[in-house]
């Protein structure tokens, strides 16, 4: 009995405490949600506040030759713990020395910023922005040496939150096919996301993946200690030339300027592998200046009705289905002729026509009256048969190359809703259809290829450290375009194109071309081709050469130009300059280039920490632990690597040789100086002397080798 009243008492005692224990933690949860409210905040946004994400650097996107197109240079920005114990002991009386000092160094005011500062101090703001803009490494440094940050307390607060600008060496060439970035957008917190262009085509592969620190104040200074390390991101080998690249800015920029027109586009491509060497695309700006404002080679934006140049499709469909050979004869008349209730007119019929005219004649000289007689003589009644065979060619869907905004082709079917009577005259000679400059190009550059159509490339490589990490074949779209019959009248109509028609102006014994000139009226936004008693009209010409032996493919395409608006006399000039310039100094086989990139890499001088990723990487020793700076230069050695200091002196043209161009071209930036550089590999030359005092606005040209 005894027993069962012991038993007893202990299940009681353990079931008051139970509840006991109950009732308090019920109570500490009220407590927590309605009393401490506030408090709880306050500990969690310091949990949340002491982690901070590393941003990852972002891949260089490269040449064809490996020199750097558009690579990213860390700014900072400049923040103040104002809740930091060491300032909050001295800020009443140190707060207006140190307003005086940020206000004289930025050139800001010293009472706006004081106000501020006080305002944000009283809230006990721990992410106070000390400055709106972002400064360079070099300004970072001499912000740290101000006697109020680095004596006075202030510095203890100092919080530099990193951010990698993207910067192109090579200023706006090729900007619009390098791409853009958007900052922030889908989800990036730290640095840019890729958003148009290869920035965007590659961001994968790019943007690498963003580290772990935590915050830790040590003896009263908020130092970031890394958790996990970021991944940065991989290089993107372009099929881009900077050379190419230039001459077909160049030419097209001299003759925008001539013609004063809206928009152009010029566009290399390498004719066995469809690698685009070049795409210039410029757009006249409120000033009346010119720059790489849109993508008109591949955007929607420049997707518009061919003109002549589709006269090539049109006729190798008759040519296919066995209707016309070339010395087949058609009468073109006066140049004017009335087909469903619609004239068709050729370009020089005030001149009275050509009357009696072989196919391969109609096409030499471009007669509208010509190619639409023949179209609808043997399509008339079953279009469809005509457009189907145009689908065979691709032409009717977007190539698929990734980029966001790439046009889409419009070539519109029988039944459809916009086509009427006179739609397959029209269509025969390149009005009511769009395509984009870059959906011609790669046509012609089948017709170049043996019939071969390939997908236009604008990326060979990805590159990890100097390895290859994965590499981009040639894709092929349509392996045969037409029979080889049909292709081999096509290749001799467009030479004679260039040695007895429209494009003649272009022709070269040394470097003999193949092509077609193109001019069509622009509509005004379906409001029909002309207003207010003006027209405007697109000038093109679409070619490859050596017309015996295709390399490379061209094409060029103006809109909107004043005064002359044929395309042989307005973009046939950009064609025959870029060509000269091809031959003059890319017909020869350039020597080691792919061994250039294939080799191992060496290491370079530069920052430490990239390196020492770098090494360990490659399994490669390197005796650096003992070198406090964060630039060190490397001394190769027997057996292993050492390292010592690359000292910067301020205000001085630092020495650059022996490093890689990303660490060369933020070093020299960081400097104040403007960078312009060429080549692959380590800093071979520089421009400027190593230890001179830097001049305002300077630029240093680099050679890499």
């Amino acid at each position: 009995m005894e027993i069962r009243k012991d038993i007893t008492a202990r299940f009681g005692i353990i079931y008051f405490l139970a509840v006991l224990i109950g009732i308090i933690i019920v109570a500490k949860i009220f407590m927590v949600q309605n009393m401490d409210t506030e408090k709880w905040k306050d500990i969690a946004k310091n949990l949340k506040n002491n982690t901070a994400e590393i941003p990852a650097k972002r891949g260089n996107i490269c040449a064809d030759d490996g020199s750097i197109l558009a690579t990213s240079v860390p700014q900072y920005e400049l923040r103040l713990d104002l809740a930091a114990p060491m300032i909050k002991r001295v800020y009443s009386e140190k707060s207006d020395a140190f307003a005086l000092e940020v206000a004289e160094f930025f050139g800001t005011s010293k009472s706006q910023f004081k106000q501020k500062m006080d305002q944000a101090f009283k809230k006990g703001n721990r992410w106070f922005l000390i400055y709106p803009n972002e400064v360079n490494y070099n300004q970072l440094q001499r912000f740290k040496r101000l006697p109020m940050m680095a004596n006075n307390g202030f510095g203890s607060g100092l919080i530099v939150v990193t951010e990698n600008e993207r910067v192109m060496p090579h200023g706006d060439l090729g900007s619009r096919m390098i791409g853009t970035l958007n900052k922030g957008a889908f989800g990036g917190v730290h640095g840019n996301v890729g958003y148009s262009g290869i920035e965007g085509l590659m961001e994968g592969y790019l943007s690498g993946k963003n580290g772990t620190a935590l915050k830790r104040n040590f003896s009263g200074r908020w130092i970031d200690v890394p958790v996990i390390e970021p991944k940065d991101g991989s290089d993107v080998i372009t099929t881009l030339n900077v050379n190419l690249q230039d001459f077909a800015n160049n030419a097209l920029h001299r003759q925008m300027e001539t013609s004063q027109a809206e928009w152009g586009t010029a566009i290399v491509m390498e004719v066995k592998t469809g690698e685009v060497k070049a795409l210039a695309n410029l757009g006249r700006k409120a000033d009346g200046s010119y720059a790489e404002t849109y993508n008109f080679a591949l955007g929607h934006q420049g997707a518009s009705e061919p003109g002549s140049t589709f006269k090539l499709m049109s006729l190798m469909v008759a040519m296919e289905h066995g209707y016309v050979d070339t010395s087949d004869v058609f009468d073109t008349g006066n140049g004017v002729w009335k087909y469903r209730g619609q004239t068709v007119y050729d370009s020089d019929y005030h001149r009275g026509g050509h009357g009696q005219l072989t196919m391969k004649e109609i096409f030499e000289l471009s007669s509208n009256v010509g190619v639409a007689k023949i179209i609808t003589k043997y399509y008339e009644g079953h279009e469809q048969d005509y457009i189907d065979r145009i689908y065979n060619f691709g032409l009717n869907k977007p190539m698929g190359l990734g980029f966001f905004g790439e046009g889409i082709p419009k070539i519109k079917y029988p039944g459809d809703s916009d086509w009427w009577g006179p739609s397959l005259a029209w269509i025969s000679y390149g009005y009511e259809i769009k395509l984009t400059p870059l959906q011609t190009a790669a046509f012609y550059n089948a017709v170049a290829n043996n019939g071969q159509m390939v997908k236009p490339k604008f990326v060979k490589e990805v590159r990890r450290n100097g390895i290859l990490e994965k590499e981009f074949k040639t894709e092929i779209i349509n392996p045969s375009i037409c029979s080889k019959e049909t292709l081999a009248k096509a290749q001799d109509m467009l030479k004679g194109v260039c040695t007895d028609g429209t494009g003649r102006s272009l022709n070269n014994p040394y470097f003999p071309i193949a092509g077609k000139t193109g001019t069509a009226q622009v509509a005004y936004n379906n409001q029909g081709y002309e207003k207010e008693g003006r027209k405007n009209y697109q000038a093109s010409f679409a070619g490859y050469f050596p017309a015996d032996d295709p390399q490379y493919t061209c094409v060029v395409v103006i809109v909107g130009p004043k005064g002359l608006y044929y395309g042989g006399s307005v973009a046939g000039p950009v064609f025959k300059e870029i060509v000269g310039k091809v031959y003059a100094s890319f017909m020869e086989p350039r020597e080691n280039e792919l061994e250039q990139l294939a080799a191992m890499p060496q290491v370079k001088s530069g920052f430490k920490d990239e390196i020492e990723r770098t090494t360990k990487a490659l399994k490669l020793k390197i005796e650096a632990e003992e070198v406090d700076s964060k630039l060190i230069r490397v001394i190769p050695e027997q057996d292993r690597l050492s390292a010592t200091e690359l000292a910067v002196g301020e205000g001085l043209v630092p020495d650059v040789r022996g490093m890689g161009g990303s660490d060369a071209l933020y070093l020299l930036e960081s400097s104040g100086l403007k960078v312009r550089m060429k080549g692959i590999g380590k800093v071979q030359k520089q421009s400027l002397r190593a230890g001179d005092k830097i001049k305002e606005g300077q630029t240093i040209y680099i050679d890499l080798g």
